[in-house]
């Protein structure tokens, strides 16, 4: 799992518009996901725009969600993920979003449903609390309605009622920009992953530094709770 921050602090430094910061960015993301198969890692979750950033600047938001819209637009088109066969999957609450952001959403996911060498998972309008609160509120109508015993409850079954419920959970978080914290950041998924806390921001994020971070996981003794 990859928290790419520090578009707007990285164009603050560059002199540049923070929308300028947030196009950097997705070029990062790019390199990111080439490297990331180089490797053959082959499922990959990004954190993209949580649901507290909506409460930003109405400008700058306008101009994510276009770069949002835009960016969706060309994953359906792009050859680099019908060749690998990448599957694009959303996590989060993107009814949230304006609708013609959610319809290349839809398509990006329909047009890459069957594949399955890679997964690519965007976390938008994403709130690590929000989603666990999605999952209990699921498993109790379940509960109310009778398919289901209140004995059947456990961590598996709140696992897979969430929206990475199909999915192993990741054995690495990596954060740039210096910052120290998780943000709300798929926090039922992450209780035994290594974090690795990169002091680089986002976009300037050279493919060294993806390795440090692969390097680092690898050298450590994971102890999955035990």
């Amino acid at each position: 799992g990859v928290i790419m921050d520090g578009n707007r602090r990285y164009a603050a430094q560059a002199g540049l518009f923070s929308a300028q910061g947030h196009i950097l960015g997705k070029n990062s993301l790019e390199k990111l996901l080439d490297w990331c198969m180089d490797l053959d890692i082959r499922i990959v979750t990004v954190y993209a725009f949580s649901m507290e950033n909506l409460n930003r600047d109405e400008k700058e938001v306008d101009t994510l969600m276009s770069l949002f819209n835009s960016s969706f637009k060309e994953i359906s088109k792009d050859e680099r993920v019908h060749k690998n066969k990448i599957k694009i999957k959303v996590i989060g609450s993107p009814e949230k979003l304006p609708k013609k952001v959610q319809n290349s959403i839809l398509e990006a996911e329909e047009k890459t449903k069957d594949y399955s060498n890679f997964q690519l998972n965007i976390a938008v309008a994403y709130s690590g609390r929000q989603e666990i609160i999605h999952a209990v509120k699921t498993i109790v109508n379940k509960a109310v309605s009778g398919e289901i015993q209140t004995s059947d409850i456990n961590s598996s079954l709140l696992s897979s009622h969430l929206y990475t419920g199909d999915l192993p959970d990741p054995d690495l978080i990596l954060r740039t920009s210096g910052e120290e914290r998780i943000s709300n950041f798929l926090l039922w998924q992450i209780a035994y992953a290594e974090l690795y806390f990169a002091d680089v921001y986002w976009p300037a994020l050279r493919k060294i530094d993806f390795l440090r971070a692969i390097r680092s996981f690898q050298l450590r003794k994971r102890r999955l709770g035990n």
